[in-house]
């Protein structure tokens, strides 16, 4: 797809603060700092629209992104972050689950892991919840380019086996830094539309 405009909408705490829209939404879930704002700016061609940040953590509202006015992308916050308390871990918990789980609109979850290290529990946890709810997924596995090729199989194996991959469920190599994979995570999602 060829992104021709790309703007936030909105950056929503609960249901009643979600764009009046009939449009698609893909939700991006990873652990923090996995790389999520990094894989939305490389799909929409803009450089900072989503704030990168070496602190994990700064997501904390769902952000809701309009593309090419024909459909959504909504950052989720970060899991698995130990450095905020209990009570806050708990209500972004609360608020991921409640959008996940009874918004319409959404059409598929994009979940982001690492490719340089196998899925952490909360990737798995955050596989299965996906699995029971039946919300579609495509597994995107970044920072491909900071493996070496010879290797790529290797640490996708690990990956799928890991996350125990449905075989529904595609997953993508990806690279933020030279957007290998690119074209196939859009394609992936254009056929959720």
């Amino acid at each position: 797809m060829k992104v021709t405009s790309s703007e936030i909408v909105i950056s929503a705490v609960k249901p009643d603060q979600y764009p009046d829209s009939e449009l698609p939404e893909f939700a991006l879930a990873g652990r923090s700092n996995v790389g999520k704002s990094s894989f939305i700016n490389k799909m929409l061609n803009r450089r900072g629209l989503a704030r990168i940040s070496s602190k994990p953590g700064k997501t904390q509202t769902l952000n809701f992104y309009i593309i090419n006015e024909i459909l959504h992308f909504v950052d989720v916050p970060g899991y698995g972050y130990a450095k905020v308390s209990k009570k806050e871990r708990e209500a972004w918990g609360k608020m991921i689950e409640t959008y996940l789980t009874t918004r319409e609109q959404l059409k598929a979850v994009v979940l982001i892991v690492d490719l340089r290290h196998p899925p952490t529990s909360d990737d798995v946890m955050m596989y299965d919840f996906l699995k029971h709810y039946e919300i579609p997924c495509v597994v995107i596995a970044t920072k491909a380019d900071k493996i070496p090729k010879s290797k790529w199989q290797k640490h996708l194996k690990i990956t799928k086996e890991t996350l125990d991959i449905d075989p529904n469920d595609q997953i993508i190599m990806f690279s933020s830094e030279t957007g290998y994979g690119k074209d196939k995570a859009w394609s992936a999602l254009q056929s959720f539309m």
